[in-house]
C-alpha cells in the first residue's frame, strides 16, 4: 500500500505491508504515476510501517533512483526496520541513496 504527501519539489510516499515480488510491479505502477509531474525533485520513501523488503522492492527504489538522477533529483530512505536495513545494507544501496531523519525529511 502506498499513500503519499507533497510539498513543493519533494514527494514523500509512505509504503505499508511488504514490498516483495507480489507487490513490487503494483508500487512501481503508482510511484511511477506520481513522479510524471517533472517538477518533483526529491523523493522521499518511508518505510516505518513496512517489515519486510526483499530484492524486489530494492530493484523498485533502485529503479526510481535512476529517474530521478536523470532529471538531477534525488532519493532517500527513513524509518527502515531492522529486517529491511540489513538487506539494504547488504545490497549495497546504502552507498548511493541515504537514509534521513525527520527533520531532514522536512526540507
Amino acid at each position: 500500500m502506498l499513500s503519499h504527501v507533497r510539498k513543493q519539489d519533494v514527494l514523500l510516499v509512505r509504503l505499508t505491508g511488504e514490498l516483495d515480488q507480489c507487490s513490487a510491479s503494483g508500487i512501481r505502477r503508482d510511484m511511477d504515476a506520481l513522479l510524471t509531474d517533472p517538477r518533483i525533485r526529491h523523493l522521499v520513501i518511508d518505510l516505518n510501517d513496512m517489515p519486510f523488503m526483499d530484492s524486489s522492492g530494492l530493484g523498485v527504489i533502485l529503479g526510481r533512483y535512476r529517474a530521478l538522477q536523470a532529471r538531477g533529483g534525488t532519493v532517500s530512505l527513513m524509518h527502515l526496520s531492522p529486517q529491511v536495513k540489513r538487506v539494504y545494507d547488504l545490497s549495497g544501496l546504502a552507498r548511493i541513496i541515504p537514509v534521513i531523519g525527520e527533520e531532514e525529511a522536512k526540507g
